[in-house]
């Protein structure tokens, strides 16, 4: 709620002076803002948990500079020029600059030889207390005050190198891939023994591994069939409880500050049309912290966003160059800059619904404290723009509306999405945030949340994104995901005793079973599609060892689990957003085998590339005529 619709509903007047000592009061003696703005403004901080300093910026009643003349008024200080924020030297250098840097304060020695604390002045120094170095005491520094921004700015460059290596280590060596970058001719070596034997073998023994595996993507098929016909099932028994829409507010209880992270990478065209849809968000701007995660090396970026005049709960934050350049390691590294309790991720092409923010901050108010990550639906807004995107819809709708949803209810861990997505801060800090190497850190994040007993949800809420719609990009995109999947599962399975113990029977069962199917049925899938020659009543590699009834049957099983895919894929568009895609659901058996070729690039790349980012080209729905546009989340290169 802001000062426009206050005003617009006529709220009563009234309200108790503030104490002549107030920031508040100051800037109405000193004309900054009237009375009338004030008792407004103090109405909103009764129903948002933000300071009033934030609530008059945001609603544009104030500027910070403002503000500071009228803390450093107030408190005796002075403000800190910017020759201050580059020369003060620092009173003691073991501080840890995470929490520096997140509460925008920093312990310095002054001009005259005294000891100082920086900071934006919405702080009171009571409250610092327990994020400075042991022995500090706030309340006997002098105070001097800078903008919060360039004060962060500050305390990210005097720690460049601690906080650049933070962001790429910050997730546990166990459970991170980091290390599957060495020993690579030790990787090479045991490949290239490993098909040389396999070619030995089958041409020792063709009919043999053939018939292995068949067997195998047999059973795999029937496992994965099992699970998704389990989670069908769930799903629409469960009917709207399995994706619930938000929660009634609770009366009394002011909603939190969140922080969302938006990483961009060589972003032009799409800079406005971002801002624009940021801004139909109607969460209260005075707790909606966006934070526009830039690459330091990407000009293009910076340059478009200094030609736009953002909004106060807008700001940028330049990650350091370093490797792997990736979206994990640079939302790791934006973190501590956010000033939220809720952290949410979102994509520059992304279309969230406007009241997104604020569903996702009421359930998290009603949620256990064990619930710390909302997962939200992703759809796509350019459905109809060839038969990719139609089946890259089908598909998602499948996954978000249908499948994940039936997994949650099952009491499965689930992977997450890349976007939308929303977490309790205290616990994405204990896990150590995103796994900076990892090509789907938005998957194994989803695991290693369930290995620490944490719960996540999925909740009534869309974004829209833009359907990769040429087929070569989409191979390349499926190919990362894919090579994500196989480095997610070989990190968890270091030590399975561990895994089966931190997740449980059920839950570990269910992890293998949807990694070991999912990647078997990709990689796997010609050996399926040879029983079409069964079913067309030609030869088949078997015949010599297989019954003609048994191939018939293999092949029907083949055929029953493209129908029941098909029952699925119908369910997930049944509604009026999806309709017009049913007449293309049969399309899908000729869809999903792309995801083969996309698999053998993800095998060839985890061993000679396993860090290397695959761009994906975005923006092609927007203009056919604009330079295709890059996320941070795809960004390309060899980060070996």
């Amino acid at each position: 709620m802001g000062i426009s619709e206050l005003r617009q509903l006529g709220v009563p007047r009234g309200i108790p002076a503030a104490d002549k000592t107030s920031i508040g009061t100051d800037l109405v003696r000193r004309g900054v803002i009237s009375r009338s703005d004030l008792e407004l403004a103090q109405i909103v901080q009764r129903h948002c948990d933000a300071p009033l300093d934030d609530i008059l910026q945001a609603e544009g009643l104030s500027d910070e500079t403002s503000l500071l003349a009228a803390h450093a008024a107030r408190l005796g200080a002075r403000t800190a020029s910017p020759d201050d924020l580059k020369t003060l030297p620092e009173f003691q250098s073991q501080a840890d600059p995470k929490p520096l840097i997140r509460h925008g304060v920093l312990p310095v020695t002054d001009r005259d030889g005294q000891p100082a604390i920086l900071t934006h002045g919405a702080m009171q120094m009571s409250d610092v207390a327990d994020i400075l170095p042991q022995g500090t005491d706030p309340t006997q520094r002098r105070v001097l005050l800078a903008p919060r921004t360039a004060l962060q700015d500050t305390i990210a460059q005097r720690y460049r190198h601690t906080l650049t290596q933070a962001a790429q280590n910050r997730v546990p060596a166990m459970e991170s891939c980091r290390t599957w970058g060495d020993n690579f001719r030790r990787r090479l070596g045991f490949t290239l023994v490993f098909l040389a034997g396999l070619l030995a073998l089958s041409l020792a023994f063709p009919v043999a591994v053939f018939g292995v595996f068949v067997a195998w993507a047999s059973l795999t098929l029937i496992i994965s069939a099992g699970m998704k016909t389990a989670a069908f099932i769930a799903r629409m028994a469960t009917g709207d409880a399995a994706l619930p829409s938000a929660p009634a507010p609770q009366a009394g209880v002011p909603l939190p500050k969140v922080s969302v992270l938006v990483p961009l990478f060589r972003e032009t065209e799409i800079a406005h049309h971002l801002i624009a849809r940021l801004s139909r968000l109607t969460y209260p701007k005075c707790l909606l912290d966006v934070v526009l995660v830039l690459e330091e090396e990407d000009d293009l970026t910076r340059q478009t966003l200094a030609q736009i005049d953002l909004p106060p709960w807008i700001r940028a934050v330049v990650v350091p160059d370093g490797q792997p350049r990736t979206k994990p390691r640079a939302m790791n590294y934006a973190l501590d800059f956010c000033r939220g309790d809720i952290i949410g991720i979102f994509d520059a092409e992304d279309a969230p619904d406007p009241d997104q923010i604020t569903a996702v901050a009421r359930r998290f108010q009603q949620a256990p404290d064990n619930m710390v990550c909302v997962q939200g639906i992703l759809d796509y807004y350019n459905p109809r723009q060839n038969w990719l995107a139609r089946c890259f819809t089908i598909e998602y709708a499948t996954w978000f509306r249908i499948i994940l949803p039936g997994m949650a209810q099952l009491g499965f861990a689930i992977p997450l999405g890349g976007t939308t997505l929303y977490f309790r801060r205290d616990a994405l800090e204990k896990l150590g945030g995103w796994d900076a190497h990892n090509v789907t850190e938005d998957a194994d994040l989803g695991f290693r949340l369930a290995r620490h007993g944490y719960r996540t949800e999925m909740l009534h809420t869309v974004t829209g994104e833009e359907a990769n719609c040429r087929l070569w990009p989409w191979i390349k995109q499926r190919s990362r995901w894919l090579k994500g999947y196989m480095t997610t599962y070989l990190v968890h399975m270091r030590r399975p005793l561990l895994l089966y113990r931190q997740l449980g029977a059920w839950k570990f069962w269910g992890f293998q079973a949807h990694f070991i199917t999912a990647l078997s049925q990709f990689v796997l899938a010609p050996f399926l599609w040879s029983f079409w020659l069964v079913l067309f009543g030609l030869p088949h590699p078997l015949d010599a060892v297989l019954a003609r009834e048994v191939l018939v049957a293999f092949g029907s099983l083949f055929l029953m689990v493209e129908v029941v895919n098909i029952v699925i894929h119908a369910a997930a568009v049944r509604g009026p957003r999806h309709s017009h895609l049913l007449p293309w659901v049969p399309t899908m058996h000729v869809y999903a085998p792309l995801g083969a070729i996309a698999a053998y690039k993800a095998l060839y790349e985890l061993v000679l590339k396993p860090f290397f980012w695959d761009k994906t080209t975005h923006g092609l729905s927007l203009n056919p005529e604009a330079r295709p546009i890059t996320t941070a989340s795809d960004q390309g290169g060899n980060l070996t």
